[in-house]
């Protein structure tokens, strides 16, 4: 295992375009969702296109634009660098789940169509425990088989997660994603599972992405594995470098993005040296619609490795409105401002 650093690559690539470049290519668009994931019903977007083809800026409205930063930078990477040479053409996705009820989950499962893996929202503020253990038991009757993940996204606190943890064990867990908010709670929940016998894995998700220093979870011994996605990490290099100093098992995971997203994301997940697990990859589903004419769905559990050029028609049909097309080109200004 290569030695922990706080030093990481920096947020940005080497070169930024001008302003002037990014907007001429720029298209912003807004996406139905099929069901409500995290609370977005329509998914928006910034789409870039740039020489080596086309990079997405899609940072949720919470995020600053300090942070926001490094989607640009993803972007940037994606549309004027293009990606690394992959070692694989075939990323293996799991299916994800929202928090929806327990009798809703057959019909989004067959969006999906033949999974191994599946990934299933809990702690869903507003929602209990039951309706969790509902969600995870209607997906283990419908796919004996598969394995199964849960992603709290930091939705409990430690004697909540132990407990909630403990409960869904019982169905027979993979791993359980970011179960609370700090890296401290990780380490705990780690702990307390493990020395009660209990067979679930920790995986860190937003302590990675989120942090200032990515690395820190993996120093704490407070993850089994990491959750990677290219946006919010500032590229695929980046990411790349951030997975092989952690040396944990990584997972690469969508940001809910456009086919132009998941794109960057499959480019990651086919540069790493090991691929242990079936990637959050498959989130297109998800949407009613997409912007390229050959969405980056999956295919008897994997998606193909291959480019998403955005169709124009669909990125007119599309188009946000003008309020929100200013919105985000606002944001823009302001994050290029900071490179």
């Amino acid at each position: 295992m290569p030695p922990l650093s706080a030093a990481v690559p920096p947020d940005m690539p080497p070169t930024v375009p001008p302003l002037e470049q990014l907007l001429a290519g720029a298209h912003v668009v807004r996406l139905p969702m099929r069901v409500k994931f995290r609370g977005v019903t329509a998914r928006e977007s910034l789409l870039i296109q740039g020489p080596a083809g086309w990079g997405e800026f899609c940072p949720f409205p919470e995020y600053g634009d300090a942070e926001a930063s490094r989607w640009l930078a993803a972007a940037v990477e994606a549309a004027w660098q293009g990606f690394p040479a992959p070692l694989r053409d075939s990323i293996p996705v799991n299916a994800t789940i929202p928090a929806v009820p327990a009798d809703r989950v057959p019909e989004l499962l067959a969006r999906f169509g033949r999974v191994d893996a599946v990934k299933v929202k809990v702690a869903e503020p507003g929602q209990t425990l039951a309706e969790d253990v509902a969600r995870v038991e209607a997906v283990r009757a419908a796919l004996p088989q598969a394995a199964l993940r849960v992603d709290a996204n930091g939705g409990w606190d430690v004697p909540g997660a132990v407990e909630a943890l403990t409960r869904l064990a019982a169905v027979g867990l993979e791993y359980a994603e970011q179960p609370v908010p700090s890296i401290e709670g990780l380490a705990a929940v780690r702990a307390q599972l493990r020395d009660a016998g209990t067979p679930v894995l920790i995986a860190a998700d937003e302590s990675v992405r989120k942090e200032t220093d990515p690395l820190r979870v993996a120093r704490a011994g407070a993850a089994d594995l990491i959750v990677v996605k290219v946006a919010p990490l500032g590229g695929v290099r980046r990411a790349l470098e951030i997975v092989a100093q952690a040396g944990l098992p990584a997972v690469v995971s969508s940001a809910l993005d456009t086919s132009v997203g998941i794109r960057a994301g499959l480019a990651l997940a086919a540069s790493l040296p090991e691929l242990p697990y079936a990637c959050g990859l498959g989130t297109v589903s998800l949407f009613e619609s997409d912007v390229t004419l050959d969405p980056l769905t999956a295919d008897d559990g994997a998606i193909r490795l291959r480019d998403a050029a955005p169709d124009a028609g669909l990125l007119q049909r599309y188009a946000a409105p003008a309020e929100r097309r200013d919105w985000w080109l606002a944001r823009l200004r302001r994050v290029h401002a900071l490179f």
